[in-house]
C-alpha cells in the first residue's frame, strides 16, 4: 500500500475515532443514534482472466440511526496478486445503506447493505505483455451475520458484491461508541 493510501486510511479512521463521542444522539424513543468503526480482512474474488484472487483489507464507520437502519462507508484495498507474471490489486470504496436484524434473545443478528461503490481493478504482466484497468461506480450490496460480544464491541462475517468483475468475502470487528 503506497504512502499517500496509509496516510489518507489513518487520517479517516483517527476522524471516525475523535468524532465517536459528541455524535451520539438521543432519539427520545429510549434509542440513542450509535457510531462505530471497524476493520476488514478478507479475500476479492476478481472476474479477470490470468489474475488470482488478492487478499483484501480495509476500515469502515457508519452510524445506526435505530437498533436496524444505518449508514456505512468503507475503503477495501489489495495486496499484489498474481496476473500472469504480473501483478494485479483491487480497491473499493462503498457508501451504504444498512438493515440489521436482531434474532430474539440471542447476540446474533443479520446484515444487509445496498448502496453505491466505486471499483478499481488494474493489472500489469511482463510476459505476454497485458494489462488491465477496470473502473466503475455502480450499485453494491451485501449481506452478512454479526455476533454482538458486548454492548461496544462485535464481529462480522460479509459477502459483498462491489462491482461487475469483483465480489469480496471479509471477517471483520468493530468498535461501537
Amino acid at each position: 500500500m503506497k504512502t499517500l493510501q496509509k496516510t489518507l486510511l489513518a487520517l479517516a479512521a483517527g476522524s471516525l475515532v475523535s468524532m465517536g463521542a459528541p455524535a451520539a444522539v438521543s432519539y427520545g424513543n429510549g434509542y440513542t443514534g450509535q457510531p462505530y468503526v471497524g476493520v476488514k480482512v478478507g479475500q476479492f474474488n476478481l472476474d479477470t482472466d490470468g489474475a488470482s484472487d488478492p487478499t483484501a483489507y480495509g476500515v469502515y464507520g457508519g452510524y445506526n440511526f435505530d437498533p436496524n437502519f444505518g449508514l456505512e462507508a468503507e475503503y477495501i484495498g489489495s495486496d499484489d496478486a498474481d496476473y500472469y507474471n504480473g501483478d494485479v490489486d483491487a480497491k473499493t470504496y462503498g457508501l451504504y445503506g444498512t438493515y440489521r436484524y436482531g434474532f430474539n434473545n440471542t447476540p446474533v443478528y443479520a446484515k444487509g447493505k445496498l448502496g453505491v461503490a466505486r471499483t478499481e481493478i488494474d493489472g500489469d504482466s511482463r510476459v505476454p505483455n497485458i494489462s488491465v484497468s477496470d473502473k466503475s461506480t455502480r450499485l453494491a450490496g451485501g449481506v452478512g451475520l454479526g455476533y454482538s460480544v458486548n454492548p461496544n464491541f462485535g464481529v462480522e462475517a460479509e459477502y459483498d458484491i462491489v462491482g461487475s468483475d469483483a465480489d469480496l468475502w471479509t471477517v471483520g470487528a468493530n468498535l461501537k461508541f
